[in-house]
């Protein structure tokens, strides 16, 4: 039987229970042991050296891989795999709730990629990309990048989220609201932030009548949980643990629960921490602005099809897209494909660059079967029903309509490409029910590296001091390495990035804190 809204948000039952964690700040603890005499004469004493973080651990029960090199690429719409590359699926269960308050059990997907010179005794490392994208696109899309010094040295073993990329599906949406929340309901016309709560209604209402009663276990934490279970399936005490992205919302939320096991923590272009639904949203678009302003100028000096002036191309295929004149493309769908395809990471940026450029300039005249074959390819890592419950499940301090539409109108000023459609964007988890604050580390003490960009498209800009500063408090030194070119995740394109994650991975010791890396 299919409930009101106003029953929907009333209803306890579905109330998304987490651990409430203490908010951080930045810490003020000194970067380095300092040396500080005592009072009364006696003699000058350093703090002792921080012990060295256990090793990450080989698998005991490994498990059951199968080559999917081949069929995963061409679902994602990348091509042919790299020679070479070692491309494997597994699935395992995880328990619906670990704590026991929901019975049954869940089949979560992982993806194992590494080289021929892979060390076969070399511990894996965990990846999750959260509900930005599918873990397995992720770790797809580092195999096709310019660099491979970390699968040289380890595996890297991606957990696709509940619901996302190949774990087990959910199909809770109508193929109309589906469409709807991924146009920003443009075709509805008129106000589209008032048509989009009335989407963003619909869709809540049927997906948690579809997963009752265990719609309250999409959220970071339960990621954490099916991560935890494979540490266990694996039968090791530790492991090293990667989040890029949105999922640093689940390495922090590992860390908070299961931090006696973990290594290594690494998180990649982390998003912010303790901040509301709009900052997040604010902080994308920067980076997304920043990494189209790079891409134009590139785009510029090869004399791309955009000619001489391609943000200004790509602005007037917009206006067009949202005027419904970009032959049934929609503003969002076409901006959603380009943040996409400018993260992901190739090793020949030079076609790369020309592959996007001349995509949209023949959409520019009316040829969209390029553009359409992007925008298939970015659907692939990021449209899923599974990614709406994921995220809305992750959603703190949501935009009310008023604030929206107020930043419709100042973003569309401030962020002439992606600003509208960003804010309107913010509208697709009105309905949902609030969910508690997220799972932080209060006492943490693993040194932890942080890789970051400013030019990016998928996590955005600003948000590393939060992280470090919740770290911080919770008693962990960070080292951060910033990397000058445009893409996400950072590690995916830089050789630089790379060399300090291999050699913390090696022995856990941090490169100097502020260290930064050229495009």
């Amino acid at each position: 039987m299919r409930r009101t809204r106003a029953a929907l948000l009333a209803s306890s039952s579905l109330t998304i229970l987490l651990t409430a964690a203490c908010g951080a700040g930045p810490s003020d603890r000194p970067g380095i042991a300092e040396v500080r005499p005592h009072s009364g004469g006696a003699a000058a004493t350093t703090s002792p050296a921080p012990a060295t973080p256990p090793s990450a651990e080989v698998p005991k029960t490994d498990l059951g891989w199968h080559d999917c090199a081949a069929a995963t690429f061409n679902a994602l719409g990348l091509g042919a795999p790299p020679a070479g590359l070692i491309f494997e699926c597994a699935d395992y269960s995880t328990a619906i709730d670990a704590g026991g308050a929901v019975l049954g059990t869940f089949r979560n997907a992982a993806v194992r990629a590494r080289l021929p010179q892979t060390p076969a005794n070399a511990a894996p490392l965990v990846l999750t990309s959260g509900a930005d994208r599918s873990s397995t696109a992720t770790l797809a899309g580092l195999a096709t990048g310019p660099t491979s010094a970390v699968l040289a040295a380890h595996p890297i073993v991606a957990v696709d989220r509940r619901g996302i990329g190949s774990s087990q599906p959910i199909n809770c949406l109508t193929d109309d609201t589906r469409r709807s929340l991924a146009d920003n309901d443009q075709s509805a016309g008129g106000n589209q932030i008032d048509a989009m709560a009335k989407v963003s209604q619909d869709a809540t209402i049927a997906c948690q009548d579809f997963l009752q009663p265990y719609q309250g276990t999409f959220d970071a934490g339960h990621a954490a949980d099916d991560l935890d279970q494979l540490r266990k399936q694996w039968q090791v005490d530790h492991i090293a643990l990667l989040g890029t992205g949105d999922g640093s919302r689940v390495a922090l939320a590992y860390a908070a629960k299961y931090g006696e096991h973990l290594a290594r923590l690494v998180l990649d272009s982390p998003v912010a921490a303790n901040v509301d639904s709009a900052t997040r949203a604010e902080q994308r678009v920067k980076g997304s602005e920043a990494a189209l302003t790079a891409f134009a100028q590139r785009c510029a000096a090869l004399s791309c099809s955009l000619g001489s002036d391609p943000r200004g191309a790509i602005i007037a295929l917009v206006d067009r897209a949202a005027a419904g004149q970009l032959g049934g493309v929609s503003a969002n769908a076409l901006l959603t494909a380009i943040s996409g395809f400018l993260a992901d990471p190739r090793a020949d940026q030079a076609n790369h660059t020309a592959e996007l450029a001349d995509a949209l300039s023949a959409a520019g005249h009316g040829d969209n079967a390029a553009l359409n074959q992007l925008i298939g390819r970015e659907s692939a890592a990021t449209d899923s029903d599974g990614q709406f419950v994921s995220t809305c499940s992750d959603n703190q301090k949501p935009a009310t309509p008023d604030r929206v539409k107020q930043l419709e109108t100042v973003w569309a000023k401030q962020y002439p490409v992606f600003g509208k459609a960003a804010a309107i964007g913010l509208m697709a988890c009105t309905a949902w029910p609030t969910p508690n604050a997220a799972q932080l580390p209060t006492t943490f003490d693993l040194p932890t590296l942080v890789l970051g960009n400013d030019a990016n498209p998928v996590a955005g800009s600003d948000a590393r001091p939060s992280v470090t500063g919740v770290l911080g408090s919770a008693g962990a030194r960070t080292s951060t390495v910033t990397w000058q070119g445009w893409g996400y995740p950072v590690f995916s394109h830089s050789a630089c990035v790379q060399q300090s994650l291999v050699g913390y991975l090696k022995d856990g010791t941090l490169p100097a804190d502020g260290t930064t890396c050229p495009a």
